[in-house]
Parts: structure tokens; sequence; C-alpha cells
């Protein structure tokens, strides 16, 4: 995946944000929940969150590159980050029942009815690309997208490159609502759109010093 942080506004942020949220039933544990459906449910704070696709500051997402010297303007974009699929994932070598697994396009993904919640993929993922559901995430989802699994208590939970999306022949919903700001393609095809954007233009990857070699680039 290449993001182009000079093509990201914060009103496409928030339109990727909510395709891939809503798209995946991802949970939002401020939704006000039905009562006469979930009589014992109430909302809870927001800092317990699950997601998939968000926004980071600078410093933040790219701690090994910060400086006071720092351009401006990357105080000011929003650098959207996501599970990175790394080449050397370390969150599969940590999963002790294969929940977590990478497939042979290089997708990292997962299979929820194998996570037994443990977490350790969360302790070795050094990009806070997962999230852990405390509490039964079903009642705090606005709209069940029928056409993705829900998943329950106990389940950690991350991006999938939309690998049903995929599957389709079809583009990741991130990628059709980014109005070109977000490509995704074969890293190993030499001729592929994705090679030809890496080789035009400089990028960058998130804490690439670690070895996991991520597979989200930023052009900036």
């Amino acid at each position: 995946m290449v993001i182009d942080t000079n093509k990201i506004t914060e009103e496409i942020s928030e339109k990727i944000t909510e395709v891939c949220h809503k798209t995946h039933n991802v949970p939002d544990f401020n939704h006000e929940v039905d009562a006469e459906k979930y009589p014992k449910t109430r909302a809870v704070n927001h800092k317990q969150e699950i997601k998939w696709i968000w926004e980071e500051e600078f410093h933040y997402a790219f701690p090994e590159k910060e400086d006071e010297f720092l351009a401006e303007k990357f105080h000011d974009l929003p650098f959207l980050v996501t599970c990175n699929h790394c080449k050397n994932a370390p969150c599969v070598q940590a999963c002790p029942t294969q929940a977590t697994f990478k497939r042979e396009d290089g997708i990292v993904i997962m299979d929820f009815h194998r996570c037994i919640g443990c977490r350790f993929c969360m302790a070795a993922c050094p990009y806070g690309s997962r999230s852990f559901n405390f509490r039964d995430p079903r009642p705090f989802i606005a709209e069940t997208h029928p056409d993705f699994p829900t998943r329950s208590k106990g389940v950690v939970e991350k991006c999938n490159l939309c690998a049903e999306q995929l599957a389709k022949g079809e583009l990741p919903h991130c990628v059709q609502v980014s109005e070109g700001a977000i490509v995704v393609g074969d890293l190993e095809d030499p001729e592929s759109d994705i090679r030809a954007l890496l080789k035009e233009n400089f990028t960058i990857r998130r804490n690439q010093s670690l070895g996991t070699e991520p597979s989200v680039y930023y052009i900036v």
C-alpha cells in the first residue's frame, strides 16, 4: 500500500475511516445502544476503542524521523495509520494458535474463531495496529454489514487489507473512497503501478529499523 500524504485531506481521511469501519463491523463504544434489544448493555468511555485505520500525529507515527526543524506541513497533516502487513510480521510469530497468519500474497490476516484473546500479538506489534474486544462488540455496531463477520468478546482484530474485496477482484474500500490518495498493488511485480509510484516518489515507512519490513509506504 502507498499512501500519498499530500492528497489526504481531513474530509478524505474521515471518509476512509468511516467506510473501513462500517464495512468491517467495527464497533463504536460510544454508540447509543438499543435498550430494548440489549437491556443490560451501556455505552462505555471513549478510551475503549477498536480501530482498523485512524489518524495519527507525525511524531507518533514516525518517532525515528522526528526533527526540531521538521517542515511545518508535517505538524498539520493527518497521517493515516493501519496494519502494515509486515514482511517479517512479529505478530504471526507470537500467536500461539495461528489465529494470525501470513498468506502467500503477503497479507497478514486473522481467523477470528481461532483467537483465544491472549493478546500476545498486541504485545508483539510495534505499531499499535491491533485492538482487543474487552466486551461484546455487537451491541455497539450501529448497522451490521451482512457481508463481513462480527466478532465476540475476547477477540483481537485489525485491518485485513479488505481481503474479501480482493477475492472478488475489487479494490479495498479505503482505496475506492481515497480519491487517488491510496494505492495498493503487488510489490513483487516490477511492472505494477505501485512499484512505479515507489520509483517516482520519495517514501518513508514506519519504524524501518525494527526489521519488520512494513508493506505500507508514505509519499511525503
